[in-house]
């Protein structure tokens, strides 16, 4: 309490400190839930979606930079306007070859497989 208390980094169990707290404990639990539902919703909105991207390639099809999940959020962004955490994407290992690649995105129980096709560019 000597220390505590005086520098703000606790304060005393109230009724009125308790109440705040459960508030805020709520308040977090809806936002939570929220965003959660949210998230369900964009992963179903992605189930069979079909993502192209544009990427220079060599002769045989091999891409100079790989596709990683944030690239994968970037394109669904601007093909889609769906809002996805890079982390809810499932690569085994990035894409590294032109052509048509299924791509899972898991938002809690929910798993959507999406078609994420790699076009050549022209140099």
């Amino acid at each position: 309490m000597n220390y505590l208390i005086p520098n703000g980094l606790a304060e005393p169990a109230t009724a009125k400190t308790l109440k705040r707290i459960e508030e805020e404990k709520n308040r977090e639990a809806t936002e939570r839930a929220i965003r959660e539902k949210l998230l369900l919703k964009n992963v179903e909105d992605l189930d069979d979606k079909r993502i192209e991207l544009n990427r220079k390639a060599n002769e045989k099809g091999h891409l100079f930079a790989a596709v990683n999940e944030g690239d994968l959020v970037e394109e669904i962004k601007k093909q889609t306007g769906l809002d996805i955490n890079p982390q809810h994407i499932l690569l085994k290992e990035h894409l590294k070859e032109v052509g048509e690649h299924e791509v899972e995105v898991r938002g809690g129980e929910k798993t959507a497989k999406m078609k994420v096709v790699i076009n050549a560019l022209a140099d």
